[in-house]
């Protein structure tokens, strides 16, 4: 079993408490408070070996990691060490990665609206390639690159016209995406590259078709879409693409009842369809991002008030919610949970757990079973490694938790929790408003 198809940290053990990486959750939360992000090192350098494998036949795989998932110095050293590479999208992104010592030329800079600012930053830094998104960015990338007497080596973002069956908010693929120029937009494009922009180099195309993906074919239509296109491209305009990035988008299992295929299965089909075209790409690009972090992730809360409804449900409050983990508010997401510290009670109450933050919406799981919960009870989230943190905000003014990451039974801060002055250095009073003695 692949570990995408499983929701628990590989490590995970059931002892007098629940364990992670040799650690005590609850002397995790003891020590470092609640709400705490842990991360199994185990896990994350797992599965990246085990895309490595799976891909092991295939010579011209480039690995990348989707940043966006969950980007920090410590997690990307880890898949840096990995032998990964990194898909950036935003300044942000491209700093982390360049101050935690990668080789920039493993950097593509990705996203649908890249600022001037941002794309001065990665000319700076090197990076390896800027997947071009539309005929504006072309444009201005262009233009700054001219201007510091520089080539921006450049993949094209298409949308290849795929809709996966995951949530509207997580597809990428189709004709209708703020992303990526519609295959017809090609030829325009192509030919102002040819003609205009002198200071871009045309390397290959990139796609990405959504996220939490769990059809397998999909990746086998959006390979054979591209190398058409490719063939297409070299017939039509004598450019020999040498470059093809497939973007990411495997699913986990959040519950039960979801079904990812394995990561040997995608690599299945993306090889299969290769080979039936005999298609001749000396480099192709894959790009996993919540596939590599969110198994390797969980949240720990602490129970605090509860609620009743009269003929209704039973509402268990914790420490954290929407602001530590937006995804349930926002797509509906749905996640499975355990009592750190009462493994062996019998599930007795169905409950739903509820955030502290103000908003109706502020429900992290909606009725599941569990034990007795009472003040002061641990709470494990599975399956928070990807887009937690990242999408993590001061709703309510509340300070962001701290990461942990744990590896043979230690454990290391790499994200400090956050203190009341972080969350005021960045306030001014206008000296109109100041009082005076």
């Amino acid at each position: 079993m692949s570990i995408n198809q499983s929701i628990k940290p590989i490590t995970t053990e059931e002892k007098e408490n629940l364990t992670i990486g040799g650690c005590d959750l609850a002397e995790l939360a003891q020590k470092y408070g609640t709400p705490l992000y842990v991360i199994d090192e185990a896990t994350l350098r797992g599965i990246c070996r085990e895309y490595k494998a799976a891909f092991k036949d295939y010579d011209n795989i480039r690995m990348m990691y989707a940043s966006k998932a969950l980007c920090t110095s410590a997690i990307i050293r880890i898949l840096d060490e990995e032998g990964f590479g990194f898909d950036t999208v935003s300044a942000g992104e491209i700093y982390t990665v360049y101050k935690s010592g990668v080789n920039m030329s493993k950097v593509l800079f990705n996203g649908n609206n890249k600022t001037a600012r941002e794309i001065e930053l990665a000319l700076d830094y090197k990076i390896g390639r800027f997947s071009v998104d539309n005929f504006y960015e072309a444009e201005i990338l262009n233009g700054i690159a001219e201007k510091k007497g520089l080539q921006a080596e450049i993949l094209l973002r298409v949308t290849p016209g795929i809709e996966c069956h995951t949530h509207d908010y997580i597809q990428t693929g189709q004709i209708d995406s703020k992303f990526g120029f519609d295959l017809s937009q090609l030829d325009e494009i192509i030919e102002l590259i040819t003609s205009r922009y002198k200071n871009l180099t045309l390397k290959g195309v990139h796609a990405h078709i959504g996220s939490q993906i769990f059809e397998p074919k999909s990746y086998y239509d959006e390979v054979e879409i591209l190398v058409k296109e490719i063939a297409r491209i070299k017939q039509k305009y004598g450019i020999d693409l040498k470059e093809m990035n497939i973007g990411g988008g495997l699913g986990v299992k959040y519950t039960d009842s979801d079904t990812p295929p394995s990561i040997k299965t995608l690599a299945d089909a993306v090889t299969e369809a290769m080979h039936k075209y005999a298609a001749e790409i000396p480099v192709i690009y894959i790009e996993p991002g919540r596939s590599i972090i969110s198994t390797a992730g969980v949240t720990l809360y602490t129970a605090g008030s509860s609620k009743q409804v009269p003929g209704g449900r039973k509402y268990i409050a914790v420490d954290g919610g929407m602001a530590d983990n937006p995804r349930p508010s926002m797509y509906q997401a749905e996640y499975t949970a355990e009592v750190v510290n009462k493994l062996n009670y019998t599930k007795t109450e169905r409950i739903t757990i509820a955030g502290r933050y103000c908003e109706s919406g502020d429900i992290l799981i909606n009725e599941i079973d569990l034990p007795e919960i009472e003040p002061g009870d641990i709470i494990c989230v599975y399956n928070t490694g990807a887009y937690n943190y990242s999408m993590a905000s001061n709703y309510n003014r509340v300070e962001k938790p701290a990461m942990v990451l744990v590896n043979n039974s230690h454990s290391d801060i790499i994200v400090y929790r956050e203190t009341l002055d972080n969350l005021i250095s960045f306030d001014n009073i206008p000296d109109r408003l100041k009082k005076y003695d």
